[in-house]
């Protein structure tokens, strides 16, 4: 009786083991633990057992060591060691070189620009080439498409390659004068105040913050680029709806003091200069002699909006400062309420009126990714309303927050 019992014990504790359910991550697929400023490691599916769980990790932690961005701190490193990781970092930083590739940026940009471009744009992209996702694509298809003629180089180590050419073709089949060029700092920087600065950090004996070096790079870049070229630097999240071709030495207030009508701050996501104007040579020296890695925008927005307070006043500087309604007319705290579609016919009567004002009295409507990115733009929105009369292309709408 007993051995009849132990064996059918055996036989049920054998079928629980062949039967139970596999043991699953207890990590969300949307919220992974990485730390925040890394790219996240792409995940091969679900780990189901001890030697899968195994092979994925190894996985995981080579994709982290693959995507892992070289220009961002360690989290919460203290200066002195943020200094010594970036010493270590400097002999793989290939961004802050001049290589036989990025010599030859000077002569590419002249190429482009000597097909009679009605204007001169110029975008940053420091990211990962895959990252230039569907809204990126739109804000090239409407500038374009509201500004025809236009020549646009895009400032790109990224891509400047096979996949970049691959992801900007749908761009280039419709005969748009676009490129994108890696770019070479010491050459933007040569001659400029900025050149002590770099060179500085590439001495290893400055703390380059704790915010992502490229966001830094990105603003130095349209600094010098626009001082020794002149023309129009454009964000990326930008929806165009009317032409820039006429402006000259302009830049836009992102805010207004409500009692004086005086602007509070400007942004620098916008801005068009005169080849060698004088004051993108003072913005260029204040980058240099104040920079601090460690404060957000305070070598962007912050920066012009500091110096055009001590001396955009000067005549010679012959500087128009556009109010927020030409490039910046919804500001980031209510931007979400333009990618909604209307429930009622009030907030129908609301799309079509906001539409019309500004497709009338703004040049562009700046999306503040960092806001928007994931959100859906839904069909029969202001936005939606507003890129589809306004592009050529015009892909993934609806989708391209995915």
């Amino acid at each position: 009786m007993r051995s009849n019992m132990l064996a059918m014990l055996v036989i049920f504790a054998l079928l629980h083991l062949l039967y139970m359910k596999a043991p699953t991550s207890t990590l969300s697929d949307d919220k992974p633990p990485f730390k925040q400023n890394v790219p996240l490691p792409r995940t091969t599916g679900s780990m189901s057992t001890t030697s899968s769980s195994s092979v994925s990790v190894v996985v995981s932690v080579q994709q982290e060591k693959e995507e892992s961005d070289p220009l961002v701190p360690p989290r919460k490193a203290t200066k002195s060691e943020r200094i010594s990781w970036f010493r270590r970092k400097l002999p793989e930083l290939e961004i802050l070189k001049s290589t036989s590739k990025s010599k030859r940026f000077h002569g590419r940009v002249l190429e482009l620009y000597n097909k009679n471009c009605s204007a001169q744009f110029f975008m940053v992209w420091l990211s990962p080439a895959k990252s230039f996702g569907p809204r990126e694509m739109l804000a090239v298809d409407t500038l374009f498409t509201t500004n025809p003629g236009a020549c646009l180089v895009i400032l790109s180590n990224s891509l400047d390659s096979p996949k970049g050419y691959t992801i900007l073709k749908p761009l280039l089949d419709q005969g748009f004068n676009l490129v994108a060029v890696t770019l070479d700092i010491p050459f933007l920087v040569k001659n400029t105040p900025a050149e002590a600065w770099l060179k500085k950090l590439k001495s290893g004996k400055m703390d380059p913050g704790s915010i992502p070096l490229f966001m830094n790079l990105s603003d130095l870049t349209r600094l010098a680029v626009l001082y020794k070229y002149g023309g129009i630097y454009l964000d990326t999240d930008i929806i165009f709806l009317n032409s820039m071709t006429g402006l000259r030495n302009a830049i836009g207030a992102q805010s207004l003091n409500h009692k004086t009508k005086r602007w509070t701050r400007l942004n620098n996501a916008v801005m068009v200069f005169d080849l060698y104007h004088p004051l993108m040579r003072e913005f260029l020296h204040e980058y240099s002699t104040t920079f601090d890695g460690n404060r957000w925008g305070y070598n962007s927005p912050y920066l012009v909006s500091r110096v055009i307070q001590r001396l955009g006043h000067k005549p010679e500087y012959n500087l128009t400062i556009f109010p927020p309604d030409a490039f910046y007319p919804v500001n980031w705290l209510k931007i979400p309420s333009l990618f909604k579609k209307p429930a009622t016919t009030r907030e129908a009567k609301w799309v079509e009126k906001t539409v019309q004002e500004m497709n009338k009295g703004s040049y562009m409507i700046h999306l503040w990714n960092k806001v928007t990115r994931k959100m859906k733009i839904e069909e029969g929105s202001v936005m939606h309303k507003l890129i589809s009369t306004h592009c050529t292309v015009c892909g993934n709408i609806t989708e391209s927050h995915t």
